[in-house]
C-alpha cells in the first residue's frame, strides 16, 4: 500500500538515495529548490518589495541564498539574515553568487516578504539564541513569512513554535509533519529533479511534476 506522505527520517533517506544511485548532486537540487523558491516569492512580491531571507550554515541555507541570487538578478531589492558565519563549500559559494548578483548582507528596517531557509529538516531544537532572536523579530514585523522545506521551530505535532508561516515550500514530496499545520498556511511543493524509479522504491505517488513543477497541497 503506498504511503501519502514521507516523515522527515523517510525523506531524509529518499534524500540520501537520490544522490547515492542517480549521481543528483546536491549542488543541482540546491539550484532547483531555490529556483522554484524564487518563483513562489516572486509572486507575491512587487517592484517595490524588501525581501529578507534568513539562511544557515547547510543545504537548506544553500536554498535561500539560490532564491536569493535569482531574485536579485530579477530585479528584486533582496536582504540576507546571516545568523551563522557561512563557513561549508556549498552554501559559501552560493553567499558568494548572491552578493555578486546584488543582494545585501543584513536585516533592513522594514520587509515585506520574510524568508525561513534557516534550518530545514536538519533541525534541532532548542534553537540557538541567535537563530530564537532572528524569529522573534521575523514574527514580529509585518512581513508575509515563507518558510523553505519545513519552518524552523516546528514541533514534531505540526506545532509553529518558531517561525510562523504564512506558507511554506517542501520540497520533492509531502511531509507527515505538515499536514497537522494551522489550515491557513498555504503548502506547496517542488521538483527537486528526483527520478519516478526513486518515488516507487519508497512506495509514495510521484507529483505530476511533469505539468507543474510548483503544486499547490
Amino acid at each position: 500500500m503506498q504511503v501519502t506522505s514521507l516523515s522527515l527520517e523517510a525523506f531524509k533517506e529518499m534524500d540520501y538515495w537520490a544522490v547515492e544511485k542517480y549521481n543528483l548532486s546536491i549542488e543541482l537540487m540546491m539550484e532547483n529548490a531555490g529556483l522554484q523558491l524564487a518563483r513562489l516569492i516572486a509572486k507575491k512580491a512587487n517592484e517595490s518589495s524588501v525581501i529578507t531571507i534568513g539562511v544557515g550554515n547547510g543545504n537548506n541555507g544553500g536554498g535561500g541564498l539560490v532564491a536569493a541570487r535569482r531574485l536579485a538578478a530579477w530585479g528584486f531589492n533582496v536582504n540576507l539574515d546571516l545568523v551563522v558565519p557561512i563557513t561549508k563549500d556549498l552554501p559559501k559559494a552560493q553567499l558568494e553568487r548572491a552578493l555578486l548578483f546584488g543582494a545585501k548582507e543584513g536585516i533592513p528596517e522594514t520587509t515585506d516578504i520574510w524568508v525561513d531557509a534557516y534550518l530545514g529538516f536538519s533541525q534541532r531544537l532548542p534553537l540557538s539564541d541567535a537563530f530564537v532572536k532572528s524569529i522573534a523579530l521575523a514574527n514580529a514585523s509585518s512581513a508575509f513569512r515563507i518558510s523553505l522545506d519545513i519552518p524552523v521551530g516546528i514541533s514534531k505535532d505540526g506545532e509553529l513554535l518558531g517561525f510562523k508561516a504564512n506558507q511554506v515550500m517542501t520540497l520533492a514530496a509531502p511531509k507527515t509533519i505538515l499536514e497537522k499545520l494551522p489550515n491557513e498556511v498555504e503548502v506547496f511543493m517542488a521538483d527537486l529533479g528526483i527520478p519516478k524509479s526513486v518515488y516507487e522504491h519508497f512506495n509514495i505517488k510521484m507529483p505530476n511534476f511533469k505539468e507543474h513543477q510548483l503544486i499547490a497541497l
